[in-house]
């Protein structure tokens, strides 16, 4: 490998960029991956999954431990469940579209994802998440 500190530089920024942020990291390593180092589209995305195991660890484990963050564990535990079986179906299905076609498709979700977060920055936050405790009650209350 010719130009090695180069996918260090680019795993140091997706790493950056996805604890800043607290978005998938292949936001940054996709768009890199194929249009500087010319991976193909599932290549790339295939190469930002595995990634991206050991960096949400660190990043998932430093904000849990960090005393100003709220994770709330049922929420995260379902969300998880629900990613898994997401991630399962999701890598099933790529395997049957064209590599144009995922790589528009990907260009429309971060066209789209851009517009919702421009849009929703506007709008000033009115409450904080709800905690463990506070989904417990509204279950029993069946909201």
């Amino acid at each position: 490998m010719e130009h090695w500190y180069l996918f260090l530089l680019a795993g140091l920024v997706a790493g950056i960029v996805s604890s800043l942020f607290g978005v998938g990291a292949g936001i940054v390593m996709v768009p890199l991956l194929t249009l500087v180092f010319c991976f193909g589209q599932k290549n790339a995305q295939g190469t930002a999954l595995m990634v991206m195991i050991p960096m949400v660890i660190v990043g998932a484990v430093r904000y849990k431990l960090n005393p100003d963050i709220e994770i709330n564990m049922a929420v995260s535990g379902l969300m998880a469940i629900g990613g898994v079986a997401g991630a399962i179906i999701g890598s099933q299905l790529v395997f049957n579209i064209s590599p144009i076609v995922l790589k528009r498709m990907f260009g429309i979700f971060i066209i789209l994802a851009g517009i919702n977060i421009l849009l929703k920055t506007r709008k000033p936050q009115v409450a904080a998440p709800p905690s463990t405790e506070q989904v417990s009650g509204e279950e029993q209350n069946g909201i």
